[in-house]
């Protein structure tokens, strides 16, 4: 008996989130909470919603008969209804509920989308820093992730993306506000894109995907907000879901919508529906479908991340590590100081901070060497007492 081999190579190039997360817990049971300042998972610290709260109180208290039983693979026709009316009021066009597929979390919603388009060998380009399961996603599904490096400032740069182009393109996938820097892809960016896929497909035949993976969509700093994808490239898919704006990452509870001018919009659904039901997960869960069905757009204030991130930003600044202002989500993407001995490395410095009881996670998980990322989604309590650690840990290095 064994394992198969590329899950054993998978394994050992794991998330370096996860083993920062466990690692904050060794450390914790040893100092104590108030001593270990943990800013490696980005798991949402507000409390849902009031209304969500009363929603699930409702639908727990219901007696009606087959509340708990199978529906269709693609959700509840009024689910789909409402997260119809959710995408189109974001996208400024209309979409109906039967361009939406509920799914389980954003990650299952990606990963039926990747099922769903994606033949042996074929590449999805994805800009860098990004999201380190995306790797794990595509290769899934038998495809192939293709970093594209972004601007200094962590704008879509057209020209790697350009480069990164090939007939074996399906999709390119990107994240606004990103994970990890934080970066809103502007109105004209998010137009360039859609016309240099355009000029790619008049050439090859060819016309990819751009895969828009949300979770992150409203939590945004400085009237900033996230451009529409939809009114600009008919070949668009919106994937998100509710764990970060109403703090539900637990219920794994997201949606795929497609966009209605899609050509092939009918035949995608069909066949995201069918990779939903053969991977597994068969239907979204049943009791949080009716629960955000009338709750997704409870009111929710997310001024608190921004008081933390100003809160972070200042002892960065005050320890003397540098790094990229984010515009929304609540993460900080840090440039690694030079050490002593000249060494920028991100592993080393993620291993001297946590010698300070500070848990990051090395940059090179979201594919940028020399950079580590710190989740300030953590108490208020935890940001002001690692300051001194912050100091000590650069002082030190």
């Amino acid at each position: 008996m064994s394992v198969a081999p590329q899950i054993l190579k998978a394994m050992e190039n794991s998330s370096a989130i996860r083993k920062a997360f466990e690692a904050g817990i060794k450390l914790k049971k040893e100092f104590g909470n108030d001593n270990v300042y943990d800013f490696s998972l980005g798991n949402p610290d507000l409390e849902p919603p009031v209304e969500v709260k009363k929603a699930m109180q409702k639908f727990a208290a219901s007696d009606d008969t087959g509340t708990h039983g199978y529906m269709p693979n693609p959700g509840y026709d009024f689910t789909r209804a409402a997260m119809a009316k959710k995408v189109s009021e974001e996208q400024g066009v209309s979409i109906e509920g039967k361009n939406v597929i509920m799914a389980c979390g954003a990650a299952g919603g990606l990963n039926a989308v990747f099922k769903a388009i994606l033949a042996p060998g074929d590449e999805i380009i994805v800009p860098s820093p990004f999201f380190a399961e995306y790797t794990h996603y595509c290769a899934n599904h038998g495809g192939v992730l293709v970093p594209a490096m972004t601007n200094e400032d962590f704008s879509i740069n057209i020209e790697t993306i350009k480069k990164a182009l090939s007939p074996k393109t399906a999709a390119v996938l990107i994240n606004s506000p990103n994970n990890p820097t934080g970066k809103i892809y502007s109105k004209e960016d998010i137009k360039l894109l859609a016309d240099t896929l355009t000029e790619h497909a008049k050439k090859t035949g060819r016309k990819p995907y751009i895969i828009a993976d949300e979770p992150y969509r409203a939590i945004v700093y400085g009237n900033k907000t996230v451009a529409p994808l939809f009114p600009v490239y008919d070949a668009s898919i919106v994937v998100s879901s509710f764990a970060k704006n109403l703090s539900l990452p637990g219920e794994r509870i997201g949606y795929v919508a497609v966009n209605s001018a899609c050509p092939e919009a009918e035949l995608l659904c069909s066949a995201i529906i069918f990779a939903t039901r053969v991977l597994g997960y068969v239907n979204a869960p049943a009791f949080f479908q009716r629960v955000i069905s009338e709750t997704w757009n409870a009111p929710v204030d997310f001024s608190s991340y921004l008081l933390r991130r100003n809160a972070l930003t200042k002892i960065l600044d005050d320890a003397g590590i540098h790094y990229a202002e984010p515009e929304g989500a609540f993460y900080l993407f840090c440039k690694v100081p030079k050490s002593k001995s000249g060494s920028t490395d991100e592993n080393e410095f993620c291993s001297h901070l946590e010698k300070h009881h500070i848990l990051a996670v090395p940059g090179t998980g979201f594919g940028k060497k020399e950079w580590i990322r710190l989740a300030y989604c953590v108490s208020e309590k935890t940001i002001a007492n690692s300051a001194e650690a912050f100091k000590a840990a650069v002082k030190t290095w």
